[in-house]
């Protein structure tokens, strides 16, 4: 696969489980808010990390780490995901996704292989939204898919929308929450504006931590538990 950035050590990447982190190099969404640009636009690449190093760190590991979780960028757009997740799963790691649910197809056959056992999908959007929010041209019945998917999954599971002031309003965090409609868990993200794809966000206003918690209060009808983070 494309790695381009390595977190040897996560306390909060996968709930109650110590576990690496794995970014991958590119993403089908142009997101104006992504914190990691440098996987999503060509032009700011890194070289990749050979994948024998990533094997011979987790070899090293054993026994201290629980878990790795695969990032982005997007995970689904790399052509090998599956032989990557097959072999971490067979070092006796568990696996977690962190995907935009762009690619429900990848996603069956990841759950029906059984190689995942922690799955979390932003949700960038109101369904109507999606194209202009995440700049590309993907159906938001893609998105519909993925999120039915992840829930009749029976796999643990968490789904994610990162709060940018300028671009979303309560009536839009309403719309999210009514899609995914008794999820187990929806976690708020508070934009930081200290690095992103569009630079113009930096010099926005954002979310007050009072205004998420109204925010928190507004959605938590809709889904079984909200956090923010």
């Amino acid at each position: 696969m494309d790695i381009g950035g390595l977190q040897k050590v996560s306390l909060i990447d996968y709930p109650a489980k110590i576990c690496a982190v794995l970014f991958v190099q590119g993403c089908n969404f142009r997101c104006p808010f992504c914190h990691n640009p440098e996987l999503v636009d060509p032009a700011l690449y890194h070289d990749c990390i050979p994948e024998e190093e990533i094997f011979s760190f987790l070899e090293k590991r054993k026994g201290i780490l629980d878990a790795v979780s695969i990032s982005g960028g997007e995970p689904t757009t790399q052509p090998d995901l599956f032989d990557f997740i097959e072999r971490v799963k067979g070092m006796g790691y568990l696996v977690k996704i962190d995907t935009n649910g762009s690619h429900p197809e990848m996603l069956e056959k990841l759950i029906d292989r059984g190689l995942l056992d922690y799955i979390a999908m932003d949700v960038k959007a109101p369904l109507m939204r999606y194209r202009e929010i995440t700049g590309s041209d993907i159906k938001p019945a893609r998105i519909k898919q993925s999120i039915k998917m992840i829930m009749d999954s029976g796999i643990e599971y968490e789904f994610r929308t990162t709060v940018v002031k300028s671009l979303l309003n309560k009536n839009d965090l309403r719309k999210i929450a009514g899609t995914i409609k008794d999820a187990r868990r929806y976690v708020l993200q508070k934009f930081v504006p200290s690095k992103s794809l569009d630079e113009k966000l930096l010099s926005k206003s954002t979310y007050s931590d009072e205004d998420f918690e109204a925010m928190k209060e507004y959605v938590k009808k809709y889904v079984g538990h909200v956090t923010v983070r």
